[in-house]
């Protein structure tokens, strides 16, 4: 008899801790409603601004134009930017089609790739808590929901600065020189969706990484020095190549007097939007403390212009920001605690300033800029002052954050809206201010209630006003956050100049779909082809006086009439006239020409 016997089966592996498991779960949902929130009802905006759709369109059709950055397949002129972030919605509309999904789903993956950074950065100083709280106020910012609804560079400048900052944190932390020149690269590609905008992150930075890197202070300086070179690279490769390029062979640099990008880069999109001396634009040139873009001052940002696109939790990121500062005054010099204070503080700091003291071309979107540094010190402080509550002064601190923003709150939200809630806000954020006071001394089911009750009254106004931008359209050139029927500022809030006049009057193209419709609105049509007039004036467009006055593409000139494109699904009309328009009445730089942001 013979007995057979079985191996020995391995033991299981032990399952992971609950904690361990679930622990991608709030950020896997917070991810998901940004997502949600951004792509819902996405294509009732249409185009959103025209102007960019036209050239991802070019960009879609022609691979020059992509470069470029034309406002037509034609390659006549470029737009008033760098390409940078026309780069990814020309590809998209080259792989699926030419649509409001293809010009606009981008821009919505930006601010969730956005908010994914911004919790990783956040999360690696303070805690997964504070980076579940900053990257929910980036998300319910009412500016960056307009944004990342709508195809204006800001999306991606935003989404590339985030990414920056995250990399300088984990520069800072280990030492390493790959993720400050990851820093610089990052940099450098926001330089190419927004040009000099994009570098009111570098004192910060640099300031951040001379401060707390864990190296000698030589090995800090040759890293800096390093990523440096790396950002010069990124950021100029494509200008080195579009100023080399025969002249006559590219599209007009559009922006510029003299067709060279180094004139768009230092005057109209450089200093030109600080002292208010841009040479073709529109109402601005006065200078001043009040010129032709509004009131510049200290308070800018707070005011009826701005006030509602990112300010709603601005003052609570003043308060904890002063108050980390004071916190982490006697800490180590690579303290990760104050290195991320120093990082979104001067980020926030710099950039603010400059809005609110520059004296040419300015739109209240700008301040998407600020979005992501305000809900980090937002946070970060937050979160601090919460696990130290033992403390009394952490406490108090605490309170004033969350009461200030239950009052700004108040005060930025229209009685006329939604009447209930203003009231309710403040109720509940002084509520909760005054139970902060003697949290310590509660239960934990009640200090949990009383967190709540503050999260809830912070966070109120703003989500209230992002769900609002949410569900409204918004087209045009310079679109502002809110419901429909509260604009934030001057040029309306559903999309400023009215039905594509102004630029393209008079060039025989019309408005997106070869119509012209009301204020904010892109009215469909048959052909967004350029008419006879337009594509005329566009091959003998007078340049500025000088050798190259009458200069056009030339292997371009004669497909710069274009021809008829059938409408997408939905009956709206391609923007091709409106680029090939734009094209024809922007060549000429004699005349004033309005901002697209």
């Amino acid at each position: 008899m013979t007995s057979t016997l079985s191996r020995p089966r391995p033991a299981p592996a032990p399952s992971p801790p609950p904690t361990r498991r679930w622990r991608h779960l709030p950020l896997a949902v917070l991810l998901a409603a940004t997502a949600a929130l951004y792509l819902w009802g996405l294509s009732a905006s249409g185009w959103a601004n025209a102007f960019y759709a036209a050239a991802a369109q070019a960009g879609g059709q022609s691979w020059s134009a992509r470069f470029f950055g034309a406002s037509d397949a034609a390659g006549g002129i470029t737009v008033d930017k760098a390409p940078g972030a026309l780069w990814p919605i020309g590809l998209a509309v080259r792989l699926f089609g030419l649509s409001s999904w293809s010009v606009l789903v981008p821009q919505a993956l930006m601010g969730v790739g956005a908010v994914a950074l911004l919790h990783a950065a956040v999360r690696r100083v303070a805690g997964p808590g504070a980076g579940l709280v900053a990257g929910a106020a980036l998300a319910l910012t009412p500016v960056a929901v307009l944004m990342f609804r709508f195809d204006n560079p800001d999306a991606m400048l935003v989404l590339v600065l985030t990414g920056a900052a995250y990399s300088l944190t984990r520069a800072v932390e280990q030492g390493r020189t790959r993720w400050l020149v990851l820093v610089g690269l990052l940099v450098g590609c926001g330089f190419l969706t927004k040009m000099l905008q994009a570098f009111l992150v570098l004192p910060a930075f640099s300031a951040v990484w001379l401060l707390a890197a864990p190296l000698a202070w030589w090995p800090r300086i040759r890293a800096l020095l390093v990523a440096g070179a790396a950002l010069l690279v990124s950021a100029g490769w494509w200008v080195l190549v579009v100023e080399l390029w025969p002249a006559a062979d590219r599209p007009w640099i559009g922006g510029s007097q003299g067709d060279s990008v180094l004139e768009l880069v230092f005057g109209y999109n450089g200093f030109g939007r600080l002292t208010g001396d841009e040479v073709g634009s529109v109402g601005g040139g006065a200078g001043g403390r009040a010129g032709g873009w509004g009131e510049t001052g200290l308070l800018r940002l707070f005011g009826s212009e701005m006030g509602r696109e990112a300010s709603w939790l601005l003052p609570a990121a003043l308060v904890l920001l002063g108050v980390l500062l004071w916190w982490t005054r006697r800490a180590p010099r690579t303290d990760p605690l104050r290195a991320a204070t120093v990082l979104w503080g001067g980020w926030l700091l710099v950039t603010g300033l400059t809005f609110s003291l520059m004296a040419g071309i300015v739109h209240s979107y700008y301040t998407v800029a600020l979005a992501p540094a305000v809900a980090a010190l937002v946070g970060i402080g937050g979160a601090t002052l919460w696990r130290d509550r033992a403390s009394a002064a952490a406490r108090w601190w605490l309170a004033a954050a969350v009461a200030a923003t239950a009052v700004w709150a108040y005060a930025l939200l229209p009685a006329a809206w939604l009447g209930w809630l203003r009231p309710a806000m403040l109720v509940v954020g002084l509520g909760a201010a005054l139970a902060l006071l003697g949290v310590h001394r509660m239960p934990r089911v009640l200090a949990t209630g009383v967190l709540t009750a503050a999260l809830l009254a912070g966070a109120g106004g703003t989500t209230a006003w992002a769900l609002g931008t949410a569900a409204t359209p918004h087209t045009g050139a310079i679109p502002s956050s809110g419901p429909e029927g509260y604009a934030s500022g001057p040029g309306g809030g559903r999309g400023g100049p009215g039905g594509m006049r102004g630029p393209w009057a008079g060039s025989g193209a019309g408005a997106p779909g070869g119509a012209s419709g009301p204020a904010g609105t892109v009215t469909g049509g048959a052909v967004g082809a350029p008419g006879a007039a337009g594509a005329a004036r566009l091959r003998a467009r007078p340049g500025p006086v000088g050798p190259r006055a009458h200069r056009v593409p030339r292997r371009r000139a004669g497909r710069a009439a274009g021809g008829p494109v059938a409408d997408p699904p939905g009956g709206r009309g391609l923007p091709a006239g409106a680029a090939a328009g734009r094209a024809a009445s922007s060549a000429p730089p004699r005349r004033r020409r309005r901002s697209r942001g």
